[in-house]
């Protein structure tokens, strides 16, 4: 299966064209095709991920850089509160099960077309970590057809909703096995197209096609950097688009290293996009306009979590790129932080759970992307991989509620544990999961970003990374408060979803509660099965578990849980502090307007460049282009009226009437003498011959 992974992303790409042209005479729209291929898929990952597990790590690599020395802010003066003799010698010793030998990745490749001596290929490239990524992907993915059958049941364009939930899982899963930086944009881009499709699904309403566009628009901003940054690695690597190359090259000193740091920066800049972070966050809340299915498949699996994986796969030249081992703050790390608190502070005065679940989203990321850019490859990839499960669980979960009371307003809900305890449940073990307490998944990917923040000399980073697990726990506290407890605050008639939404629910509230522990202490079997050359060349330490972090963390989270709970115990909601003082009343405007970086992109940046270029452009096309169309148009009919007149009845007409004339005369003149008689013939022979004899006998002498 690993030589042949490339037929994984083939079967949703299949599924896709079967349902586009047939599904409208399919039974349910074609949506069990989508079902059947995705359920395949998922078969077949599985299968590889077996295969990968079983395969011998043969691949030798040289680490290209020593470890980072105590200088770089994690020496004995330099060490980071919770940062213990454990952690210390994890950081500075042999890395944690470390080893010099690898699997050795599967790559099969083609070349597409030819350009004098380049050949341009494509292909599959296959590891540890394309390995974990197609069973993210494809389970995530089943989870939401299978949901979707059911939720998007009555939906009129239930076709159309399918073959475009096909195509997004394709893109994603061609962007995962993809050997090079062009097909990995091939599947990047695919994948923000059918964003912008199923984004705007309802497009009827003006706020779902709004949200659709702002999604497009706010990705494509970054994805301009993405495609400078690919321009610039292909020519500084020597004219390539593959991507070990490019590895090899930024770690090996191939490549400068200002050309480097340009090349990170620029490809970052599509990471900053796709993967919502500060300051193109604002497109994601927005995006939940679309198909409560489609944010799930968003959030957890595809699309905003891209810009993560790109990090992670092209790792060679962010390391080089940032300087990552130095320590301290770099682009990437600080972007990271930053956004892990902003996004969290957001969550707190959404009343839309989809919403809240959004804002969580977009810090969560700043975890996976914070993590990467502090030297802990393994966390941010794990923090992935069980994000993942308990993000589709809860986008999953707000869907079923809101299939139940017809709103995601949870000012409208209330006391649904008693109405829906499938729901509930599952809700529950997510948004733990997502606190980060142990021993649910959340937990050990948390406590591995913490630690690697902590060991790589990046505190700040590691202070915001605890800020932001507080925070976690107290806006999830006040989501599952909201919805699950008190009264009910509707007017519908709740009740439990039916089994194909709750199923998906309990498969994955039963992957948060154990993923986990493929990397807990002792066991270690992700960051096993991920551990590849880039990371091994790099000299990526992979950090021992520090229990004065996780204590510290699990605190941090549990306090935010006490205080939440005690908050809206005595009901006293977010509204209650704009009553306390102006102070606390400026704040919560501030964030309620989400720091007015909308009101900037659509209104000082967009407006004030709107008008005069929209001005602009119709002045143009008022005078210059329809100018020269009109001049265009006029020229040609004033053509067209001289060939016609003077050409065409004049010459041509008179020609041929003239001509007709002429034979018509001809004819006349000829009829005279066409009288019957022989004797006139006679007369006229004769003549003839007289004068043809006289001219004969005048030309001879």
């Amino acid at each position: 299966m690993l030589e042949n992974a490339w037929v994984i992303p083939a079967l949703p790409v299949v599924s896709f064209f079967v349902i586009l042209f047939f599904g409208k005479r399919l039974p349910s729209g074609g949506a069990w095709v989508g079902v059947a291929a995705v359920a395949l898929a998922f078969g077949l990952s599985l299968v590889a991920v077996g295969e990968w597990i079983a395969r011998p790590a043969t691949l030798e690599v040289e680490a290209a850089h020593a470890a980072a020395p105590a200088e770089a802010g994690h020496g004995e003066e330099g060490a980071q509160p919770g940062h213990t003799a454990e952690a210390d010698e994890g950081a500075h010793g042999p890395a944690e099960g470390a080893h010099d030998a690898v699997r050795e990745p599967v790559r099969r490749e083609v070349t597409w077309f030819s350009n004098g001596p380049i050949d341009i290929k494509v292909g599959i490239h296959i590891d540890g970590l394309a390995v974990a990524m197609l069973f993210v992907v494809t389970t995530i993915a089943l989870a939401v057809h299978v949901f979707s059958t059911n939720y998007m049941a009555d939906d009129p364009r239930i076709t159309h909703y399918f073959a475009g939930l096909s195509l997004f899982t394709a893109g994603m899963l061609v962007m995962v096995t993809a050997s090079t930086t062009l097909l990995l944009l091939f599947g990047w881009e695919a994948m923000g197209l059918c964003s912008f499709m199923l984004i705007g699904h309802w497009w009827e309403k003006q706020e779902n096609s709004s949200a659709a566009l702002k999604a497009f628009f706010t990705t494509r901003t970054g994805d301009i950097g993405l495609l400078v940054g690919i321009a610039i690695l292909f020519f500084a690597a020597g004219q390539t688009f593959d991507i070990a190359t490019l590895n090899d090259a930024a770690l090996n000193g191939q490549i400068s290293q200002g050309l480097l740091t340009v090349g990170a920066v620029a490809l970052f800049c599509g990471v900053i996009g796709k993967s919502a972070q500060f300051p193109l966050h604002t497109w994601l809340p927005d995006a939940m306009a679309g198909p409560t299915p489609v944010s799930a498949l968003i959030h957890a699996a595809t699309m905003v979590v891209a810009g993560v994986y790109l990090v992670a796969r092209v790792y060679g030249v962010f390391w080089e790129g940032f300087n990552i081992a130095a320590g301290g703050v770099n682009l990437g790390a600080v972007i990271g932080g930053v956004t892990v608190v902003i996004a969290a502070l957001l969550a707190f005065v959404q009343t839309d759970i989809k919403r809240v679940l959004a804002y969580s989203t977009v810090s969560q990321l700043g975890y996976m992307v914070m993590a990467l850019c502090v030297g802990a490859w393994t966390a941010g990839v794990f923090h992935l991989f069980t994000h993942a499960m308990f993000k589709g669980l809860l986008f999953l979960g707000s869907g079923s509620v809101s299939h139940a009371v017809g709103t995601f307003d949870m000012r409208e809900m209330g006391g649904l544990r008693r109405f829906m305890p499938t729901t509930f449940k599952t809700f529950m073990v997510g948004s733990i999961a997502l606190a980060g307490i142990p021993p649910l998944a959340g937990f050990w990917s948390k406590d591995e970003i913490l630690t690697g923040a902590s060991a790589g000399g990046y505190p700040i980073m590691f202070w915001m990374g605890v800020l932001g697990a507080g925070m976690t726990a107290a806006y999830m506290t006040r989501c599952v408060w909201l919805t699950f407890f008190g009264e009910y605050r509707g007017q519908a008639h709740p009740h439990e979803s039916p089994p194909a939404i709750t199923v998906p629910l309990i498969g994955l509230a039963v992957l948060a509660a154990v993923a986990g522990f493929l990397n807990a202490p002792g066991v270690g079997l992700f960051g096993d099965w991920t551990n590849n050359a880039v990371t091994l060349a790099a000299g990526v330490e992979h950090h021992a578990f520090s229990p004065g972090i996780a204590l510290m963390s699990t605190l941090v989270a549990l306090v935010g849980i006490g205080l939440a709970a005690a908050w809206y115990a005595r009901n006293v909601g977010p509204h209650g502090i704009t009553t306390r003082n102006s102070t606390a009343r400026a704040g919560y405007t501030f964030l309620l307007n989400r720091y007015y970086l909308d009101h900037l992109y659509t209104g000082a940046i967009v407006g004030s460049i709107k008008g005069p270029i929209a001005r602009a452009a119709y002045w143009t096309n008022q005078n210059v282009i329809d100018g020269v169309v009109n001049g265009i148009g006029i020229a040609a009919r004033r053509g067209g009226n001289f060939v016609y007149d003077i050409v065409d009845q004049g010459m041509v007409d008179g020609a041929i009437n003239a001509s007709a004339a002429g034979t018509g005369a001809g004819g006349g003149f000829l009829r005279t003498i066409q009288s019957g008689r022989v004797q006139q013939y006679a007369a006229v022979f004769f003549a003839a011959a007289a004068i043809f004899a006289v001219v004969l006998i005048v030309v001879t002498i």
